[in-house]
């Protein structure tokens, strides 16, 4: 296993950590200040300050992206379904303009939560098949932008309104049902949040292989959680195994950043310096 002890180099802070303190551009001078050399943004921050400035901000700091957050949110009815394809496919091109090695994947639960206006279903099996159908369309146009679709499977929680896929097993067997031969451009985002308490994960991580294992995302799990969307918890403050799960990862030869992803209403209330610095100590003495 890595040893992170002696630096942050290996540190990607995923921009949603600190959303709440300034703009994407601000986010990028703080973590040149600070030594971090990667970031994960948001599409709606780098919306708000316009692809082409997010895309120089981030060329002109030298910074490196350990994926692009977020494309998904696949199953709509038929009236909205050209407008998720369309949308999936601009963060595609998003992705590639900033130099994203991933985009991550946030697929989607019940129509009407992944694309409002959509007529309200309770039917997840149909979910769950306009998930692989969407991922399927969008392989084609990730491949051939050279951009790798990284499904993020989240914790059962989300499975009506954020994603119907909610373990790694089910993360992979789209996988493989879509990339049978592991031809490429089609692997897995690992969220600690979201994997932690499965039983079957370390039998899954190493299913994985290296070649579907594209990015890595910390924080932990906070015993009571307050809010099951803003409440995640800053790295040793709660009960994840971090150091176990990382080392399961890396012995496949992940070799990626290690990315910080805290949505987190306290967090959130501090200065941005104090997050990162937090950020950076913690990368060198838990995870």
């Amino acid at each position: 296993m890595r040893d992170l002890s002696a630096d942050h180099a290996l540190l990607s802070l995923n921009t949603a950590t600190v959303r709440k303190q300034g703009d994407l551009l601000a986010i990028v001078e703080a973590c040149s200040r600070h030594g971090i050399r990667a970031i994960s943004p948001w599409r709606d921050q780098v919306a708000a300050v316009g692809l082409d400035r997010a895309v120089r901000a981030v060329k002109d700091a030298g910074l490196r992206l350990s994926g692009y957050c977020r494309g998904g949110m696949f199953p709509a009815d038929g009236a909205h379904r050209e407008a998720a394809r369309d949308d999936n496919r601009r963060a595609v091109d998003e992705a590639a303009a900033l130099g994203s090695p991933c985009l991550v994947l946030v697929v989607g639960g019940l129509p009407q939560f992944s694309r409002p206006g959509s007529a309200p279903s309770k039917d997840l099996p149909a979910a769950h098949a306009a998930v692989e159908d969407g991922i399927a369309e969008l392989l084609e146009y990730g491949r051939a932008a050279n951009m790798p679709l990284a499904i993020e499977p989240l914790h059962p929680m989300y499975a009506a309104d954020r994603a119907c896929v909610n373990t790694l097993k089910h993360a992979l067997d789209l996988c493989d049902r879509l990339d049978p031969a592991r031809q490429g451009g089609l692997g897995v985002a690992l969220d600690v949040y979201h994997v932690w308490w499965d039983p079957e994960l370390s039998a899954q991580i190493l299913r994985c292989g290296r070649e579907r294992m594209l990015a890595y995302h910390v924080c932990d799990w906070l015993v009571p959680t307050r809010d099951l969307l803003l409440d995640r918890g800053m790295m040793g403050d709660g009960v994840i195994d971090l150091r176990r799960i990382r080392g399961e990862v890396e012995a496949l030869g992940f070799a990626g950043f290690v990315e910080v992803e805290i949505f987190s209403n306290d967090w959130w209330s501090r200065s941005m310096d104090e997050v990162i610095e937090t950020c950076i100590a913690r990368h060198r003495t838990v995870v």
